[in-house]
């Protein structure tokens, strides 16, 4: 099986399965010298991990990392670094009845024509237990990201189904077990997400994940934007189905004359373009909006085919999230700084000697109420 490897400098190949006995990564590339132990990644993981509360699945995973090469006394040396996780609490029986069967939503159809070979655990290869490793790597390249450039990531729950939650400070979002930046909303999302998972169904989310920091000069103007670089990896995100960069859809409804971010002396009095022009960082905030489908493991019969081609209906059983969303929020930042560490790197490579007479321009120009940047609704 191919295509298991990102990155073209920063590069991670990630292995396992959901059933396995474990999942993990290699991560080469990493510049050497950078501090690293196991509670530098173990903080993001955590975040992830399931059984974090009621509202996603139950399936209890320590989720504890393991550093099994590429750091020497503390610091990393240059060489591979690889990251294990091993899985603990598999309930593989509860997938037998769905052995011979194709799960609505589901690779279980497309990889079993493609490979004619399925593991049906939990959907195997291609089961969302796998992007745990691509926290552990993302955790890697924040670190780095700040300690080099002051780059931040952090991303924050938009919309829950029809529930759209307004922004109104990151400091909620970290206590919040939907990372929700808006207190007051917690109990009406806490409410739907109970009635939800009574209903045996699932719902969608979207997430806005922002980078601040990014300077400007990142990405290249044809095949290797910095744009089409986060896309293609937020896509690369189980269950996303719909990326906007900036005003994203909204720029469809726009004017040319409000669309284009004008720059002052003082910086960009807007921030349309979401920090990328022409495919390379304006040092303005990285602003991404992702739509996540709503889990297609559900209680509710659906009807569907077995491997003989005769109608079946399914049914789900087993520990799943009800809103998937809500745990994809650590991995979308992951995968954003995957992007920024590898674009980071490549300039470096080719540019990193470049120098202008031309001031910057700041990252917006300063506003009396301004607020925490969060991506413009579409």
């Amino acid at each position: 099986m191919s295509g298991n490897t990102f990155g073209t400098l920063f590069c991670v190949t990630s292995f396992g399965e959901s059933h396995g006995s474990a999942i993990g990564c290699v991560v080469d590339g990493c510049p050497p010298g950078l501090a690293l132990g196991q509670a530098d990644i173990q903080a993001d993981l955590d975040r992830r991990k399931p059984g974090t509360s009621r509202h996603v699945t139950q399936r209890r995973e320590p989720d504890e990392v393991e550093i099994l090469s590429g750091v020497f006394e503390g610091l990393t040396t240059g060489a591979p670094i690889a990251l294990l996780i091993r899985n603990q609490d598999q309930r593989s029986k509860d997938y037998s009845d769905i052995a011979e069967l194709f799960r609505p939503g589901h690779a279980d159809y497309t990889c079993w024509q493609k490979y004619g070979v399925r593991d049906y655990r939990g959907g195997g290869r291609a089961s969302a237990r796998e992007t745990a490793v691509r926290v552990a790597a993302g955790a890697i390249a924040r670190k780095w990201l700040a300690e080099k450039f002051g780059v931040v990531v952090r991303s924050y729950l938009a919309q829950l189904g029809e529930i759209p939650v307004p922004f109104e400070s990151w400091d909620f979002v970290a206590g919040s077990p939907f990372f929700a930046p808006n207190l007051s909303l917690q109990p009406k999302l806490e409410a739907y997400m109970d009635a939800l998972r009574s209903e045996g169904d699932s719902i969608g989310a979207r997430i806005n994940v922002v980078a601040a920091g990014v300077p400007v000069g990142w990405g290249e103007p044809v095949f290797g934007r910095l744009d089409a670089d986060i896309a293609h990896a937020m896509m690369g995100i189980n269950a996303v189905k719909g990326v906007e960069i900036g005003a994203g859809f909204a720029s469809v409804g726009q004017r040319g004359s409000e669309h284009g971010d004008e720059m002052t002396r003082e910086g960009f009095l807007s921030n349309n373009a979401g920090g990328v022009l022409g495919g390379v960082s304006s040092g303005q905030d990285i602003l991404v909006s992702l739509a996540v489908k709503p889990a297609s493991s559900i209680r509710r019969e659906k009807r569907s085919i077995n491997i003989a081609g005769e109608a079946v209906t399914v049914s789900t059983r087993g520990r799943h999230d009800p809103c998937v969303g809500i745990r994809a929020i650590p991995v979308a930042e992951a995968m954003l700084a995957l992007v920024l560490i590898d674009h980071a790197l490549r300039h470096r490579a080719q540019c990193g000697d470049v120098r202008t007479d031309t001031p910057k321009v700041a990252a917006q120009a300063p506003s009396a109420d301004a607020q925490p940047p969060s991506p413009p609704k579409g």
